[in-house]
């Protein structure tokens, strides 16, 4: 029998929140919280944290030590945003990609990648004739990471990280993930290509564990 996959999703009450109208993530495959009852929340049976972007940093920053106790028990986590603040294990700050023309902007999926494969460099890129809307930069990944989507001069636009903290850390520098569907592109490949992949990362989390 197939096992449950537990995500909790932090939400962070605005536009671009869960319920916000310039978000595209309708789906149920995560309970969703207001960011700030982070503070209460069990995390005892939750698989994977997911982080959104335009997210409470500063207030995470004081969750820094929850952060910390939930990967040290292998769980995982996903931040899909611009990080300032040293609250999440690894993770670098935000540096922006520089800028020469649009070309400067183009993000390759890495052979390894199964998140993206099969998704079209141009329709990462462009949407509607413009460019940057999928990363406008990226973070120094640890070393070991990962790297699963790139710019063209070799910045990690999102990566995994699995030696700094005892569980998986996910990192993207752009918008959520699960955001990526009913575009009539490639990129829609994105969403379920992403949950399958957290599925198999949390069954081998959980192997190592036994």
């Amino acid at each position: 029998m197939k096992e449950q996959l537990t995500l909790l999703k932090l939400d962070p009450g605005h536009a671009f929140g869960v319920n916000g109208r310039m978000q595209k993530d309708k789906g149920n495959e995560a309970k969703v919280i207001e960011q700030y009852d982070f503070a209460e929340v069990d995390l005892e049976h939750v698989d994977v944290l997911i982080v959104p972007n335009f997210i409470d940093q500063e207030f995470l920053y004081s969750q820094r030590e929850k952060i910390d106790r939930f990967l040290a028990e292998k769980k995982m986590m996903v931040y899909c945003g611009h990080l300032f603040r040293e609250w999440l294990p690894g993770c670098g700050p935000f540096m922006p990609q520089i800028i020469r023309n649009y070309q400067d902007y183009e993000v390759f999926p890495t052979a390894n990648s199964s998140i993206f494969e099969g998704v079209k460099t141009e329709d990462m890129t462009l949407k509607k004739g413009v460019a940057g809307f999928f990363a406008r930069g990226y973070h120094h990944a640890p070393k070991n990471a990962e790297i699963l989507l790139t710019f063209a001069n070799g910045n990690p636009v999102t990566y995994v990280d699995r030696t700094t903290t005892n569980g998986t850390i996910l990192v993207h520098a752009g918008r959520d993930l699960l955001g990526y569907s009913d575009e009539n592109k490639t990129t829609d490949r994105i969403r379920p290509q992403f949950l399958a992949w957290l599925e198999a990362e949390v069954r081998s989390l959980k192997e190592k564990s036994e």
